[in-house]
């Protein structure tokens, strides 16, 4: 097996990539569950577990706390809306602030999804003693942040996407 390197040279070799298959194959059975079983996606899954565990958010908080844009964490609170998951709530005196939050079918969707993933955490752990699943979240803090800094570092580059995609300083 290829080992991740700081001066990767293949593709196989970089921690995001080896981290996004890790987060692909672990997660498929829950996929599965969302999909077949509860007709969500897991970006719709994603959304539903951090309101469930956070409560009521600002759709820009939720969108930080997902890692994701704002347009898209929009679309899929739509989705979850219509789904009559998630509800929208104006803040009183200022029409353009809103909260939104799991209504009582989303509240049970993530109650009854809730324990499917943490077996499968727990089972994908079980091949980690206490000590080795200590190191791993230690590393995980660390790498958490470092990625935040770099992310700092990076934030006057935008993608210019109508331009065909080159990241450009405002």
């Amino acid at each position: 097996m290829t080992r991740i390197s700081r001066d990767a040279a293949s593709l196989q070799e970089l921690l995001n990539y080896r981290l996004g298959r890790l987060l692909g194959v672990a997660g498929l059975p829950i996929v599965r569950a969302c999909e077949a079983m509860h007709g969500i996606s897991r970006r719709e899954w994603g959304l539903l577990a951090v309101l469930g565990h956070a409560g009521e958010l600002s759709p820009s908080r939720l969108a930080s706390e997902m890692t994701l844009d704002r347009a898209r964490t929009s679309r899929v609170l739509q989705q979850l809306i219509r789904k009559g998951l998630v509800e929208r709530r104006q803040l009183p005196g200022d029409r353009r602030q809103a909260r939104v939050c799991l209504t009582p079918s989303g509240e049970g969707l993530y109650q009854a999804l809730l324990p499917l993933v943490a077996d499968q955490n727990r089972q994908l752990l079980a091949v980690l003693g206490d000590a080795e699943l200590q190191a791993l979240d230690d590393y995980l803090q660390r790498l958490q942040h470092r990625a935040h800094l770099l992310c700092e570092e990076g934030e006057g580059l935008r993608a210019r996407r109508y331009l065909g995609g080159h990241a450009a300083k405002p």
